[in-house]
């Protein structure tokens, strides 16, 4: 039988399990699968306990504004000894866990409606502070009102204040404004409490993927329906409603756009812009704006969720509710594409990766047969380089990296693969020939994770392409999906078996890949790398392919250095560079309390609103190059409005794509005579 690899996205998934009434016999069985078959397997000891201990704390209570210290402080009694209940597979300490869970999320209902029925000035002399860090547990029940109190507050003058950036006339409607959006603040941290509750199964499944996450971040627990989930996230072919769905700036969440031929579109009732108010699955009913938007997005995603009901309301305030039945349909957004870039009067090729999607489960299609298509169609329009855009792409199926790698190089060694045994394997490109041979470029920010950190390896030492953008997310290790046990085919574990090595023996693993060029990319250094996971695999190397032959591209170096000129000389390049400083000390610099007036929370809002207006602005900025559809997906596109929509975005998208603008100076830099 063929062994099948997953290369795991950078992103998690929360888990929502079926686990059994004893919840220590799935972690028995998730901890010999992970002690049998993990590439690098660690004891269950102390260290696991403390790791799971906070771990799972951060899970429940990401803010740390649940809990107070005084239900920490009865907790912390377990947070050495939870190695020793997997081990005497005695998991009753999970009761008091979840009872102390529930009834803290009580408590938050209580006080928010305490609150409520209080008087509640809409000035105080008090401050209030943001950190991207979690600050410490409020002591007690009194202080934990104090701050709900407090961030009502803020919310509510927030909301006042980006009603308009006129103040005096925010000032003369206060009190008929505060009024309302007092009520909609209350109305929100009420439904909130919805969001917190868990069944037992969800909140075991939540403790499963803690003790995964201790032997690295990307082994583990997945129900049935997490399972469906991950898999259409890396197929081409999905069960869909047939909605392209979207969040506002008003945190609402909208119909962006309808495919034809699907369950929505035949609805003949929804338009885009519509906005989704509340879904029922059978005899269960959740609002958008008081459910987790993790479960919003399962009952999307899953196979799980076949026949579901939509109430929605339409842009005039009509409510209506349609039922929608999921088909199979190509994920336009998750397929590969290409573009006809031009500058100068030279056609460069463009084809964007969003995922190495492969025929899992639902899928039709693969992204290497995709490519190579995309590649043929550009080739009739005569082009002179092509751009391989791997930004943002967290990876996929491994059979398809090696595939698509073999696709830009003749014959040889692709990448080494390690074991937990140490032994090594060199994967060789599984077909002669190249489909194409002319310059080439990449282009990797820190999203481009896993397999696309594959690709990228090889066309870079094998002088295949210039790699160009941000460093990589930094994700050299492979998973395979296990089923728990081969008698419960509900439970699995995403589970980390091999590394990749690049065939000099070195490994991308929490590093990530570094560019030939480095472009400036707006939020660079706030993308997640792996090399922030506590558990990461620790970067190291073995003995690389000994033999492979390098590609002859005299050039290169001389376009490297002429990218790099003109990108110091470059206003865009410094622009986008001098954002990022302020984007930096917006994230990692100390905030100022913020004082709960209005004038206070007005000049705070609208500094924040400029600084985002200048953010929105330099990322829609379109830079001078000419894109259009290849000549075969012109015709294709002619008389299906939905493509055409589509395509009128993917066009501003990539006028507005700075590195992509680089990559086309590149090219035209390898195609001129020495």
């Amino acid at each position: 039988m063929k062994k099948i690899f997953f290369i795991a996205a950078a992103l998690p998934l929360l888990s929502f399990g079926q686990s059994e009434a004893n919840p220590c016999v799935s972690v028995s069985k998730i901890n010999a699968l992970i002690q049998q078959s993990h590439y690098r397997p660690k004891p269950v000891d102390d260290s696991l306990s403390v790791y799971v201990y906070n771990t799972f704390l951060k899970k429940l209570d990401e803010d740390n504004r649940l809990f107070t210290q005084v239900e920490i402080n009865k907790l912390s009694k377990h947070k050495l000894q939870i190695d020793d209940y997997i081990r005497n597979e005695n998991c009753d300490f999970l009761d008091e866990f979840y009872k102390t869970y529930t009834l803290v999320v009580q408590r938050y209902s209580k006080l928010i409606e305490a609150i409520k029925k209080e008087p509640f000035p809409l000035s105080s002399k008090e401050t209030i502070q943001f950190s991207k860090k979690a600050f410490p547990y409020m002591k007690d029940e009194a202080e934990l009102k104090n701050l709900y109190k407090k961030r009502m507050l803020f919310q509510t003058l927030r909301e006042i204040s980006e009603t308009s950036k006129n103040k005096d006339s925010l000032v003369a409607n206060f009190d008929n404004l505060s009024k309302i959006s007092k009520e909609k603040i209350f109305e929100n941290f009420t439904c909130k409490s919805n969001s917190f509750q868990m069944t037992r199964e969800e909140f075991n499944s939540k403790f499963f993927s803690a003790v995964c996450s201790y032997f690295d971040p990307h082994t583990d627990y997945f129900s049935e329906s997490d399972k469906s989930s991950f898999l259409s996230g890396v197929s081409a072919d999905n069960l869909t409603f047939g909605m392209e769905i979207s969040m506002n700036d008003k945190d609402e969440m909208v119909v962006e756009h309808i495919i034809p031929g699907s369950s929505a579109y035949y609805s003949k009732k929804i338009d885009e812009g519509d906005q989704i108010i509340k879904v029922k699955y059978k005899d269960e009913e959740y609002s958008i704006a008081c459910s987790s938007s993790q479960k919003i997005e399962n009952i999307f995603t899953s196979n799980d969720y076949k026949t579901v009901d939509f109430t929605l309301k339409k842009k005039s305030g009509e409510l209506y509710t349609v039922k929608l039945t999921k088909k199979v349909m190509k994920d336009y957004e998750n397929n590969v594409y290409s573009y006809i870039l031009q500058k100068d009067n030279k056609k460069v090729g463009y084809i964007r990766i969003p995922s190495f999607y492969a025929k899992f489960e639902n899928g039709k299609s693969n992204v290497s047969d995709d490519v190579i298509r995309e590649i043929y169609k550009l080739q009739e329009d005569k082009i002179e380089g092509l751009i391989i855009d791997l930004q943002n792409n967290g990876g996929g199926s491994m059979e398809e990296a090696i595939k698509l790698t073999g696709a830009f190089i003749d014959v040889g060694p692709v990448a080494v693969m390690n074991d937990k045994r140490g032994q090594t394997q060199t994967l060789k490109d599984p077909n002669r020939g190249l489909v194409y041979t002319g310059p080439m470029v990449v282009l990797i920010n820190g999203f481009s994770a896993s397999a696309s950190e594959f690709f990228t390896n090889a066309m870079q030492d094998y002088n295949r392409a210039i790699v160009i953008g941000a460093k990589s997310y930094g994700k050299a290790s492979m998973q395979r999906i296990f089923p728990l046990s081969y008698d419960n085919p509900h439970e699995f574990v995403k589970l980390t078996i091999e590394e990749f090595y690049r065939i000099t023996g070195k490994t991308n693993q929490t590093i990530g890949i570094t560019p030939d060029v480095l472009i400036p990319i707006l939020f660079d250094n706030q993308m997640p790398r792996e090399s922030e996971n506590k558990t990461a695999l620790k970067n190291d190397t073995i003995e690389g392919a000994s033999r492979f032959t390098l590609f002859s591209n005299p050039l290169k170096l001389q376009a490297i250095e002429n990218s790099k000129k003109r990108l110091s000389l470059n206003k865009d390049a410094k622009s986008i560079a001098d954002m990022n400083v302020k984007i930096d000390a917006l994230y990692e610099g100390p905030l100022t309390p913020i004082p709960l007036d209005f004038n206070s929370v007005f000049t705070e809002v609208n500094k924040m609103n400029s600084v985002w207006k200048d953010i929105k602005s330099l990322s829609e900025k379109e830079y001078p190059i000419t894109v259009k559809p290849n000549s075969v997906d012109i015709e294709y596109q002619e008389f299906d409005d939905y493509l055409k929509s589509s395509n009128t975005e993917k066009i501003k998208a990539l006028k507005s794509n700075f590195a992509a603008t680089e990559a086309v100076n590149i090219i035209n830099d390898l195609n001129r005579q020495p």
